[in-house]
């Protein structure tokens, strides 16, 4: 993997073989486009750091998936006419928004572990925190405070996240893509881990459902005894489904 400069340096990624890429990867939150080396040995691709992950510097403001899917969708013209587009969690978001808004250029996606619907309703926060959050944007709890409270109460990510980067976080994860799923012109072939924690594969059939009643092509293939970093766990199974999308 060479890693390359695109759109100025706003976006880093790494050049994966030779000849014109037919492969754009995305990865997951936390992660950069070496996350991807082995699934994409052999193939021509590109595997992006999206922006405030790996070399790429953060967006100027808190952008949601169709903000981060805009500002990839430039670096489409150095690759083929029509891409396989790999996305896995945070990235397979990316993804989505991407094939939904320029479904001329997406020739297949295969996603692994991406919240793309929510499955039950998010919990509510309760009314000691609202309480506190309240005396704070009144001054009366100071922002130290507020975030020490906040940390507590965050996952892994949400308290490794700083500046932008949270508030991209907190974007993101409320967000749901009924309307980019269903939106969709492209084969889209669901890979899971039976055992994902972060995206459980009830979101997968309920993901696969919805693409089916949109007249979406859809495969869904649930891999027992993997979890949510499926790509690593069994890489040779992925770019297997990547070649042949």
């Amino acid at each position: 993997m060479v890693l390359k400069a695109f759109l100025d340096g706003r976006v880093f990624g790494h050049r994966v073989g030779s000849g014109t890429p037919t492969v754009l990867a995305l990865h997951g939150w936390g992660r950069s486009g070496a996350d991807l080396a082995d699934v994409l040995e052999g193939t021509s691709a590109f595997a992006l750091d999206l922006p405030g992950f790996g070399a790429s510097p953060p967006p100027d403001e808190a952008l949601g998936a169709a903000g981060y899917a805009s500002v990839v969708a430039p670096i489409l013209d150095e690759m083929a006419d029509r891409v396989v587009v790999f996305g896995h969690s945070f990235g397979g978001r990316v993804a989505v928004a991407l094939a939904a808004a320029y479904p001329q250029r997406i020739a297949a996606m295969v996603l692994c572990g991406v919240p793309l619907l929510r499955v039950r309703a998010p919990s509510q926060p309760s009314f000691r925190y609202r309480l506190v959050r309240w005396a704070n944007r009144r001054g009366l709890v100071s922002d130290d405070r507020m975030e020490r409270i906040r940390r507590r109460r965050g996952s892994a990510d949400y308290r490794a996240a700083q500046g932008v980067m949270r508030d991209v976080l907190v974007r993101v994860v409320n967000e749901s893509y009924e309307e980019e799923l269903q939106a969709l012109a492209c084969p889209v072939h669901l890979l899971w881990g039976a055992d994902d924690t972060e995206a459980p594969v009830a979101v997968a059939y309920a993901a696969r459902d919805l693409l089916a009643s949109a007249a979406v092509q859809v495969t869904l293939e649930v891999v027992p005894g993997a979890g949510h970093d499926l790509h690593r766990e069994h890489p040779d199974l992925v770019r297997s489904r990547l070649v042949s999308a």
